[in-house]
């Protein structure tokens, strides 16, 4: 599966779909480095991707990047807000409350 989106990726294809299921993809396969990279893009082409805003936090989590993964959720949260996303919103807040108590 990955290597199908890989090879679209190197094929010229570039979208926020396709940046999500890739860096899916890398987290799925516990490669935070890699997860990091393709969903920052998706949310530059896509800001209001709420669910690859919490993907990106959980990458940079992985990564034990926790500045980094607050700030993913920070922001996913307000895009989640500014979209009415309410499930998204819910589930990075409590994503940032667990962060909270480590």
């Amino acid at each position: 599966m990955r290597q199908s989106l890989e090879n679209m990726l190197a094929k010229g294809v570039d979208n926020p779909l396709l940046r999500f299921g890739l860096g899916k993809a890398w987290l799925d396969e516990g490669n935070g480095a890699q997860a990091a990279v393709h969903l920052a893009r998706c949310v530059e082409q896509d800001p209001k991707y709420s669910a690859a805003w919490k993907l990106l936090g959980k990458a940079y989590q992985l990564l034990a990047d926790l500045p980094a993964a607050r700030k993913a959720w920070e922001d996913g949260i307000a895009s989640a807000q500014a979209h009415g996303d309410k499930q998204a919103e819910k589930e990075m807040t409590v994503f940032l409350k667990k962060l909270d108590k480590r």
